[in-house]
């Protein structure tokens, strides 16, 4: 997963600025069976995934749906790397089995290169940054 995180805004006193969020798209197969079978397995995702994701700093991570387009928001803490985790993720045999499950209902955007999977999203408005 590459970079291209944007600084967190408050949301409340107090609230920690410190971490990024990354917004990322990636299609699903187009197949009815498939789809209601990955919001299934995501209502509860293996423990071992969830514990790599919180070692390595993700503090939030969220997946929407319109049809078949997939939208992850990923909120980070101040230590997050996208390398580091993408090399945790390596060396985890349940992280690499999970991600070899998900293979079976994801497929590419059409704006990805060869190989890639979830896709920066690029951010058009804020309303935190307008006058």
């Amino acid at each position: 997963m590459a970079g291209g995180g944007r600084r967190l805004h408050p949301s409340g006193p107090g609230a920690d600025v410190s971490g990024q969020r990354y917004c990322r798209a990636l299609d699903l197969i187009d197949d009815p069976v498939l789809i209601a079978e990955y919001q299934q397995l995501h209502q509860r995702i293996w423990p071992a995934v969830a514990e790599h994701l919180r070692s390595q700093q993700v503090l939030d991570m969220q997946i929407w749906r319109l049809g078949t387009r997939l939208f992850m928001v990923m909120d980070t803490g101040p230590d997050f790397s996208c390398d580091g985790m993408d090399s945790a993720a390596r060396h985890n045999p349940e992280v690499q089995a999970w991600e070899t499950l998900m293979w079976r209902f994801q497929t590419p955007t059409p704006w990805t290169a060869a190989g890639g999977k979830w896709q920066p999203l690029e951010q058009i408005f804020s309303l935190m940054e307008q006058p």
